[in-house]
């Protein structure tokens, strides 16, 4: 009699997740510090560059497309706004993912932002966990 033994399969506790390429577009540097440290701890996020105002951020985003993976804006920053960025970003690729993370998450920001095709809204006072989550599944789904 013979026995066929199939090999064991490891067992595996975590997943290969996708390390994202994230620009900031952030005018105070305490909360954009504190914000990369969080995210690149929490959740597979490089950073890959950051701005304090809207030029800066478009230009940057634009000129660099293969570089960056997820855009977290502020709306109200150093010059101009986080809106003028994030329109600037509508033609991006599918993967590119654009988020923004404000003070004044009301529903106007929220729907003027759906407008102009930003991929999630998140508060900053309460929703660093909710953004922490989206990270770790964007860089997931780039598997």
């Amino acid at each position: 009699m013979t026995f066929h033994i199939a090999p064991i399969k490891p067992q595996t506790t975590w997943t290969s997740l996708v390390i994202l390429k994230t620009y900031l577009v952030e005018d105070n540097p305490t909360i954009r510090d504190n914000l990369i440290a969080t995210l690149e701890e929490l959740a597979s996020v490089d950073a890959v560059g950051t701005a304090d105002n809207e030029n800066d951020g478009k230009e940057w985003l634009l000129k660099n497309p293969q570089l960056w993976d997820l855009a977290i804006l502020d709306l109200f920053l150093k010059q101009g706004s986080g809106l003028g960025v994030l329109a600037a970003c509508r033609d991006r690729r599918p993967t590119q993912k654009v988020v923004v993370l404000s003070n004044y998450a009301t529903a106007d920001i929220r729907q003027r932002c759906a407008q102009l095709g930003v991929d999630a809204v998140f508060d900053k006072s309460n929703e660093i966990e909710a953004l922490v989550d989206y990270c770790r599944v964007q860089s997931g789904a780039l598997d």
